[in-house]
Order: C-alpha cells, then structure tokens, then sequence
C-alpha cells in the first residue's frame, strides 16, 4: 500500500472513532456520565501534551531547530483566533448552547476536521510513527469535542439520524485536507518540518486552554475522582510513549 493509501486509512480512523461519542448520545441520548466525561478529557489531555512534547516538537526541533519555535507559537495563536472568531470550545452543553448556532457548529467542525486531516497527512509524511500518533491524537480530542456538538445539535432540535449524516459528512473534511496536503506538502520546500511545530503548538493549546479547565469546572469533586482523573491522565501519557516505541520496529 502507497503512502497515500495509509495516510487515508489513519485519516479515517481518528475521524470515525472521534464521532463514537456523538453517535452513542444520539442514539442512547446520554453517552457517558459527568464523570466518566472527564475522565475521557484527562486521558485526552495526556495523549495531546505526551504527542505534542514526546514526538511533534522533537522531531520539529531536530529538522529545523530553534525555527520551530516560531511554529509552535503560531499554532497557539492561530487556535485562539480561530475559536474567537469561528467557535468557542466547551464541553458543558448547557453553557454551549447559549453561545452557537447549528450552523456555526457544522461550519467549526468541518474547518476543525479539514485542519485535523491535513495535520495527519503532514505528520505521516515526516515519519509514519509521528502520523498514527497524531492521529491517535487528534481521536482522543475530537470524542468529547464531538459529544458537546452532538449534544447541542440535537437540544436545538435536529433530529438524530440528521446530526449524524451532517456529522458523517463533515467529518469527510478531514479526508480532503489529507489529500491536499499529500500533493501540496512534498512540494513546498521546509513546510513539513514548520506543520510539526505549528501541531504541537495546536495540541499544547487544546490541552491546556480546553481541557484541562475542563477538568476545574463544575461541581467539587471527590479526592477518588480527582485521583482516577490523574491516573487516566498518566494513561494517556504511557500510551504514546508505548505506541511510539513499539511503532519503531514496524
């Protein structure tokens, strides 16, 4: 199988995993609990800051040194814009509701997805191994991010087959970034090196400015659920360390 091929394939495995918990409440209305949704937020916290800081930045660094420096920060300030003037990040549906519109949240999503698809594709082109991991990534983030969507979509109304074909659809943008990136990346001299700084910076900002406040909000919290929280956060750090070793013998 070609590059393009497997860089399809992981492409379409982090967008169709990230729309689980959106399909589960749709169809069960309640997919997980309060607190088994933070728990997927903390181990998505420590899959995005262990991918960003154990295999983006490295290997940013390593190519193109204190440049990527510029990209990391880059990506910070490009996510902020971006949920400032196009989508606001909360995974509390009563809060979010009040602050987007049916429309807005399709439009968010399928610019979120196109961005994810071409982070995939650049990533998977440095080094197969930084690709899945990123892709693994990018899934962790999108499942509760998602379930906040779905959740407001179907509040405003929608019915429930109907958010999940929009969903399904554009989640198809991640594809198409994909294969952009795929024929536009190779071509353009030094970018490859510039995305992985600028995902990490992504990933540094989703976790810390989306996430990991998450975890603050709401009501007081038993030292158990605090504790499970870390662990599950301490998790999702293994993993990728695991993933990323044992994807060097393969």
């Amino acid at each position: 199988m070609g590059q393009i091929g497997q860089i399809l394939i992981w492409t379409t495995v982090g967008s169709v995993v990230s729309l689980i918990g959106g399909i589960l409440l749709a169809v069960r209305k309640k997919a997980f609990t309060h607190e088994q949704s933070l728990l997927l937020i903390s181990f998505a916290a420590g899959v995005l800051l262990s991918t960003a800081f154990f295999d983006l930045l490295p290997e940013a660094i390593g190519q193109i040194g204190q440049i990527s420096l510029i990209g990391q920060i880059g990506g910070i300030i490009f996510l902020f814009l971006l949920e400032k003037f196009l989508w606001y990040h909360h995974h509390d549906e009563e809060h979010e509701g009040h602050k987007r519109t049916p429309i807005l949240i399709t439009v968010g999503d399928t610019v979120h997805n196109f961005i994810d698809g071409v982070v995939i594709a650049g990533t998977f082109m440095v080094a197969p191994a930084t690709g899945i991991a990123t892709a693994l990534a990018v899934a962790a983030h999108e499942i509760p991010h998602e379930m906040a969507d779905f959740g407001v979509l179907l509040t405003k109304g929608w019915a429930r087959k109907k958010v999940i074909l929009i969903n399904l659809a554009s989640a198809g943008a991640s594809l198409l970034g994909a294969v952009l990136m795929y024929y536009l990346g190779g071509r353009i001299e030094g970018v490859l090196p510039v995305l992985l700084s600028f995902s990490g910076g992504m990933f540094i900002y989703l976790a810390c400015s989306d996430l990991i406040p998450e975890l603050h909000h709401g009501h007081a919290e038993k030292k158990s659920e605090t504790l499970g929280q870390m662990a599950v956060f301490g998790v999702g750090i293994i993993i990728v360390l695991l993933l990323k070793e044992w994807l060097q013998y393969i």
